[in-house]
């Protein structure tokens, strides 16, 4: 009895380690085969229609007709294909040493993975375009988000109807009247603006009829004496030193952002534009060809020295700048290296009371284009991409240089209007598009980790 319950046992174990040679037929390579490249199928993509196709060659079919239809029975899919991942894990047991060879032929062909990374980055941007589906995707976008985006939104209309209809012309400013001809009070008004504490001498310049001309005649001295009595040497340091720059333009220079923008319209719109898509060049721009006006007020707001940390405002530390030293250009340069756009939040914050709103719609701007950057470099490490890093830096400068060149041409053509509704569109409702799109980066982050 023994011989044979051990012979049926030896059975059952053969049977257990072969069942493919005893209980069904041999599985070809064929019956896996790609209809595109007729090979076995390498991270099988199935489309809408069911067809399967191996990835690589879907990319390479969009890439040269940009048709998001299936090869085969031309059924248009929707969405972004996937990849089949109980196909492809099924494959590649079955066949491990054909699909080894294949990824081997194909990270060999540059044109197979320039398809790839293009038919990956058309992805990319098709899954924010992609509506949310299941009510956990709908709780968790359209609650606390959706409210800060409302409350923004309207913020930034009232803030445009604001600047559209209430607020002065921009040829009615003292930036763009010559300085003899300004009113006793205009000249209190340009006075009020280096400060709070010119408002000190609002009533003694109103009680003698200071206009332009007379404003051109007085001298130190004459601040000094009655009827001003401008005792304070701070002060009248302070009024004889934008006198001086009054005198050499003609004109007040600008002192905020809506006098710099009537100055200079197509600087001001190419700036902003600029700063948002890229921080670094528009700074080095500022450097080599703005240097006086605009970059010395701007390292020393966002880098000052120590000795100038105290109770003035603003405007009147920028009167007088004198060059950086090395240890404000040692603080800029690290952070125009590694955290550009905290610089513009950083020059915001300090003009919070002459700009109350739009500084706070900037500094939320630079917060999530920062978040926005750090993701991006994020997906190159990710995605071993760093050799790629210099290329993408050098076509980004020729793209900015290109539109700058295009902007700089066609200005002159540009009417007036569409300028306001641009400028006010990236100033106001850009810090709106960019919290949807970290919102977007983190649930795709996030989808990624599960």
């Amino acid at each position: 009895m023994e011989e044979p319950q051990k012979s049926y046992l030896n059975t059952m174990d053969l049977e257990k380690d072969e069942p493919l040679k005893s209980t069904g037929p041999q599985i070809s390579v064929s019956e896996f085969s790609c209809h595109c490249c007729y090979d076995i199928l390498v991270n099988p993509t199935t489309l809408n229609c069911g067809h399967s196709f191996c990835r690589h060659c879907l990319a390479l079919w969009w890439a040269s007709s940009k048709k998001t239809e299936c090869p085969e029975c031309r059924e248009k899919w929707e969405g972004f294909p996937k990849v089949n991942i109980l196909l492809r894990d099924a494959i590649e047991k079955l066949f491990p040493d054909a699909i080894r060879m294949r990824f081997e032929d194909i990270q060999q062909n540059n044109d197979i993975v320039q398809s790839l990374a293009a038919f990956q980055k058309y992805g990319n941007d098709q899954i924010p375009l992609a509506p949310n589906r299941g009510p956990a995707n709908q709780q968790r976008g359209g609650g606390f988000f959706s409210g800060v985006l409302t409350a923004l939104t309207g913020v930034a209309v009232v803030l445009l109807v604001y600047h559209w209809s209430s607020r002065e012309s921009e040829h009615d400013l003292l930036v763009h009247k010559a300085v003899a001809k300004w009113t006793a009070e205009e000249v209190v008004l340009w006075l009020e603006q280096l400060g709070p504490w010119a408002s000190l001498y609002r009533e003694r310049f109103l009680s003698e009829r200071v206009n332009g001309r007379l404003l051109l005649t007085l001298t130190e001295e004459e601040f000094s004496k009655t009827p001003y009595t401008i005792e304070n040497s701070s002060h009248r340091r302070a009024i004889l030193v934008e006198l001086e720059r009054v005198k050499a333009l003609g004109v007040k220079p600008p002192q905020n952002l809506w006098e710099y923008k009537a100055v200079n319209p197509g600087r001001s719109l190419f700036l902003l534009y600029a700063l948002k898509s890229s921080p670094r060049l528009s700074l080095l721009y500022l450097y080599l060809f703005d240097y006086t006006d605009t970059f010395l007020p701007f390292i020393h707001t966002i880098c000052p020295l120590q000795e100038d940390s105290s109770g003035e405002d603003i405007v009147t530390k920028l009167l007088d700048l004198k060059e950086p030293t090395w240890k404000q250009w040692r603080e800029f340069l690290v952070k125009y290296s590694f955290l550009p756009y905290q610089l513009i939040a950083e020059f915001a914050w300090d003009w919070l009371e002459v700009h109350y709103w739009t500084s706070r719609f900037l500094i939320i701007n630079a917060m999530l284009l920062s978040v926005l950057e750090l993701f991006s470099f994020w997906r190159i490490w990710s995605r071993s991409e760093l050799k790629t890093v210099p290329q993408r830096m050098w076509s980004h400068f020729w793209k900015v240089s290109t539109q700058g060149l295009f902007v700089a041409m066609f200005w002159p053509l540009i009417p007036q209007f569409v300028c306001n509704c641009l400028f006010y569109w990236a100033l106001y409702f850009n810090p709106i598009i960019n919290i949807d799109l970290v919102v977007k980066e983190l649930r795709r982050l996030e989808t990624q980790v599960l």
